[in-house]
């Protein structure tokens, strides 16, 4: 997704892994200038970008046209949604575009493994949030803490995490979500809270900047590593 603390770098990137034939495939956006630039080292020439063991495939979440090919082509024996519009700031202001990606693109990747066969092959995994929580009910939260997203983009996901409930429910597809909270690594985007201190502390340090300015300063999140979140 868009530089942001739950999710890949890539928006509408998915994983597909194969224990037997392993290949990562993923979902990128068409775009005019290289969107790549976080995952370079993955393939197995950068300067070339010849893949390798890694195929990426280009399509989107609100396309679900491409989805069903994309899934009927590879066949994958795990689906990993890690695509979102996911700054919670900007999900205000493209908030039909965020619903669209974040809960509706969800819906078209459960569908499209229903449409292509492939219900009781797939492990499906759905990157969720702490965000469902919102106004947080309870201190600390845990897996029955009630919901109470406050942003379009907590919305959307609060949809996405039901409808794989549902899938699961309905059609006994190995779907699950994980519900992380923030999590840190030099490659947070820099508008994100964390970057955006740490490289204007450093730009004053060097006389580059003399102030920055932020937003809500009684927000309250949890933190972690990426690297500890993957383990």
């Amino acid at each position: 997704s868009d530089d942001d603390d739950e999710h890949f770098p890539l928006n509408t990137f998915l994983l597909y892994f194969s224990l037997f034939n392993p290949q990562v495939h993923g979902i990128v956006r068409r775009s005019s200038s290289f969107n790549t630039g976080r995952i370079e080292h993955l393939y197995k020439n950068p300067q070339a970008h010849i893949e390798g063991n890694m195929k990426l495939h280009y399509g989107d979440l609100t396309d679900s046209t491409c989805l069903v090919k994309i899934i009927n082509e590879v066949k994958p024996s795990e689906i990993y949604n890690l695509g979102a519009q996911s700054h919670v700031k900007i999900s205000f202001d493209l908030a039909e575009y965020t619903a669209d990606v974040d809960g509706v693109g969800t819906l078209r990747l459960l569908d499209a493994i229903k449409t292509c066969g492939l219900i009781n092959s797939v492990k499906f995994y759905q990157a969720s949030t702490s965000e469902l929580f919102g106004k947080v009910q309870e201190i600390p939260q845990k897996e029955t803490t009630p919901f109470y997203p406050r942003s379009p983009y907590g919305a959307a996901k609060l949809y996405a995490y039901w409808i794989v409930v549902n899938f699961r429910e309905a059609y006994n597809l190995f779907a699950v979500n994980g519900i992380l909270f923030n999590h840190e690594s030099p490659r947070r985007g820099a508008n994100f809270v964390t970057r955006k201190i740490s490289r204007s502390v450093a730009k004053i340090h060097l006389g580059q900047l003399d102030c920055f300015s932020l937003g809500n300063l009684d927000a309250k999140r949890d933190w972690g590593h990426a690297k500890d979140y993957v383990e």
